[in-house]
């Protein structure tokens, strides 16, 4: 090997070192936990512009759990299919919560409603990770979002713990083949009105589009979780980027004993009865796509370079300095 072209083969070589590195320092790891009794076939949807996950979908046995490493600057969507099968026709398919792909991995298919919805935005503005159970699309399954570490004042755990199966509401109500019921749907889902829909003249924010009896439904039954499309104040969840891995559990109906797997600053991760820790955050919709907070200017202008620029820059100065004088191969134009 020439002597002239060992400095680009060490650049190249600290560069790999420092982006694995880096990768694994700034990803986020996601562990879905099935703790009904029956099988859940997890969908994930990355939101527009977001790098992929390593997968789409996967089933989870009672009791099962699967880790998902998603990477930085992520945002998305989780959810939980069920009564899932494939039919005479070869595709796959579930009654609730479909994703259309016709297989067990949603490969970019959204989930159909009515359904439950943990989604989330990794190191969005202010240097923080953004997180909510929605019910905006009803719901099919019990479910909750435990952050393991973190640190800051909203960092706590959300969900819904009840099954609203049972108790939705007559003309909300999806029931199976059998007559019981498998989900519930939102108002928006069952009439369409614009103001269930926070649509036309109800749009623009919490003043223009109330909370309606349907709603409350939800509301009532999971105080944390999204009722409705502005349902801000009580249900956006955020813990510092970078400090907590996230825990998402299908029919968390024993808190307690979730406890010893969950290491948080905060004093407890279980889900109170009331909401009174987290404040208004102005967010927007991708339909079908997840969802992902919206920052202001401010944060977009004091935003810093990242470390792995930095790491750069410092490698190819030291490159430099180390080799005065010396002719670079890939830079000579003889």
């Amino acid at each position: 090997m020439a002597p002239r072209t060992r400095p680009l083969m060490l650049a190249a070589s600290i560069l790999l070192f420092l982006s694995s590195l880096f990768s694994a320092a700034f990803s986020t790891t996601f562990t879905l936990t099935n703790s009904c009794a029956y099988t859940v076939w997890p969908g994930l949807l990355s939101g527009s512009g977001t790098p992929a996950l390593p997968t789409t979908g996967f089933a989870l046995a009672p009791g099962e759990s699967r880790a998902v490493e998603a990477p930085a600057a992520w945002s998305g969507r989780m959810w939980g299919r069920t009564l899932c099968a494939t039919g005479a026709d070869g595709r796959f398919a579930c009654a609730t919560c479909d994703c259309g792909s016709g297989a067990v991995e949603c490969a970019g298919g959204g989930a159909a409603p009515p359904c439950s919805l943990a989604e989330f935005t990794l190191a969005g503005s202010g240097g923080n990770d953004f997180y909510d159970v929605s019910l905006v699309d009803g719901s099919n399954i019990p479910m909750a979002v435990l952050p393991q570490g973190g640190s800051g004042a909203g960092c706590a755990a959300t969900g819904c713990l009840a099954d609203l199966n049972g108790p939705c509401p007559a003309d909300l109500r999806v029931a199976g083949p059998d007559g019981a019921g498998i989900a519930c749907k939102s108002a928006c889902e069952a009439f369409g009105r614009p103001e269930d829909c926070c649509s036309g003249a109800f749009a623009g924010g919490p003043e223009a589009c109330r909370p309606s009896a349907y709603s409350m439904f939800f509301k009532n039954a999971c105080p944390r979780a999204y009722s409705y499309a502005y349902d801000d104040a009580t249900s956006t969840f955020t813990c510092a980027s970078g400090t907590a891995a996230y825990l998402v559990v299908f029919c968390p109906t024993a808190m307690s004993s979730l406890k010893s797997s969950v290491v948080s600053t905060n004093p407890s991760p279980a889900l109170p009865h009331v909401n009174d820790t987290v404040s208004y955050l102005g967010r927007s919709r991708d339909a079908g796509s997840g969802w992902q907070h919206t920052p202001s200017s401010s944060d977009a202008s004091s935003s810093a370079p990242s470390p792995f620029a930095i790491a750069v820059v410092a490698v190819f100065t030291w490159l430099c300095g180390s080799s005065a004088g010396r002719q670079w191969p890939l830079l000579s134009s003889s």
